[in-house]
């Protein structure tokens, strides 16, 4: 029989030692099995345990192991794992372990200490020579199984770590699963207490419950994506100051070598009456992810507001501390004059807005890339027939929303 006791006891550890995550793991409902290698979840919140581990594990020990699980499940590790496959094409259980492994690395950096005793067999970062504080999907891309992973062959901490269902599952219909909306509403539990009292939350925890209220969405990586995209190539020239090599082979001629400097990006957001409050603040959310688009310099982003007037341009500290001032008419046209006169130039500019403005007819220097901010065909009742000006060709086009 399970020493119940001693695990339980260990639980309560854990909750002490981490009390943002108390409502996540008292929600776990444990099983014994002794097919288990150590203790492993599923997506459904059961926790498998196996008694032999129980018992020769020390309690503070059993407390880590309880938080590292729960931390899979919060964190929603087999979903992800899920999308990666299906995105990656990638098939098998050595993939599935190597996802295990990976999300072991994104737990594992800040999961310990503070009252947690670090078992000795952890997959940790450096013992992969992987950079700390990465995400799940950064690690995969980083390594495969080889050398540095023949030791973790073992690893197994179930279906809710990499979607992978086992042979001990209890499935979708077994007892003691939770649906659902009860995991989110556990998720939602977690996520708000560490958002209402961070105080020495771990930065991977408050990274995390952040984007629990707002998740990455799949227009964000297309907007990224075409950010980086119009970049290539940008802030590139010529220069006499610094020849190049080569004119050495060629005697009394000088050719210029091309010099790269940092692109810079200027967002125009539209701030007229009819953009909502929730959309402005979507806005900011996604200045965010222009400036990890551009390998998080924040000094080469800077920020226009602009509804029939362009306001001031706001170089970028923190995206939530930007003043999004307007709420008249819309006029885009005024905020591109406004980017193209600015010194330095922004080699990348991003508007988003609804779409309700007339744009320019000249192509701006540089790449522009629209960020539309999804909604139903806009009505107007003394013209029924007014449909908004489509952005121009010349414009790389997202649909945000």
């Amino acid at each position: 029989m399970m020493d119940e006791e001693k695990l339980f006891a260990a639980r309560l550890h854990a909750v002490r030692s981490r009390p943002y995550l108390a409502t996540a793991l008292f929600a776990l409902h444990t099983v014994e099995s002794r097919r288990v290698p150590t203790m492993a979840v599923d997506r459904h919140w059961r926790c498998y345990a196996s008694p032999a581990f129980v018992d020769r594990t020390p309690p503070a020990e059993l407390a880590g192991v309880w938080v590292h699980e729960v931390s899979h499940l919060l964190r929603d590790h087999h979903g992800r794992s899920d999308r990666f496959a299906v995105k990656h094409e990638l098939t098998g259980p050595g993939e599935r372990l190597r996802m295990n492994i990976a999300a072991d690395c994104e737990i594992n950096d800040d999961v310990f200490g503070d009252g947690l005793v670090r078992p000795e067999s952890a997959v940790l970062p450096a013992s992969l020579r992987l950079r700390e504080g990465q995400l799940m999907e950064d690690y995969l891309r980083e390594f495969s199984l080889g050398p540095y992973t023949a030791g973790y062959a073992w690893l197994d901490c179930g279906s809710g770590a990499d979607g992978l269902e086992r042979e001990w599952d209890l499935g979708a219909e077994g007892a003691h699963g939770l649906s659902a909306q009860e995991r989110d509403a556990v998720r939602f539990r977690v996520a708000h207490g560490i958002n209402g009292s961070p105080g020495d939350v771990p930065k991977g925890w408050q990274r995390w419950a952040q984007e629990a209220f707002h998740p990455p969405q799949p227009w964000r990586e297309l907007l990224g994506a075409a950010v980086r995209s119009a970049m290539s190539g940008a802030g590139e020239d010529y220069t006499y100051g610094r020849p190049v090599r080569r004119s050495a082979s060629l005697p009394g001629v000088v050719m210029p070598s091309l010099r790269r400097r940092p692109p810079r990006v200027c967002v125009i957001v539209d701030t007229s009456g009819s953009v909502s409050d929730a959309e402005l603040g979507s806005a900011l959310l996604e200045i965010a992810a222009i400036v990890h688009a551009v390998g998080g310099r924040r000094d080469l982003v800077s920020v226009l507001s602009c509804d029939a007037a362009a306001h001031v341009t706001h170089e970028l500290c923190r995206a939530e501390g930007i003043p999004l001032v307007g709420g008249g008419g819309t006029d885009l046209r005024t905020g591109f004059v406004k980017v193209q006169r600015g010194n330095p130039r922004a080699d990348v500019i991003v508007v988003l807005t609804d779409g309700q403005t007339p744009w320019p007819e000249a192509r701006p220097p540089g790449r522009t890339i629209v960020g539309l901010f999804s909604r139903p065909r806009p009505v107007d009742e003394n013209n029924p027939h007014y449909r908004p000006e489509a952005p121009p060709a010349w414009a790389r086009v997202v649909t945000v929303g």
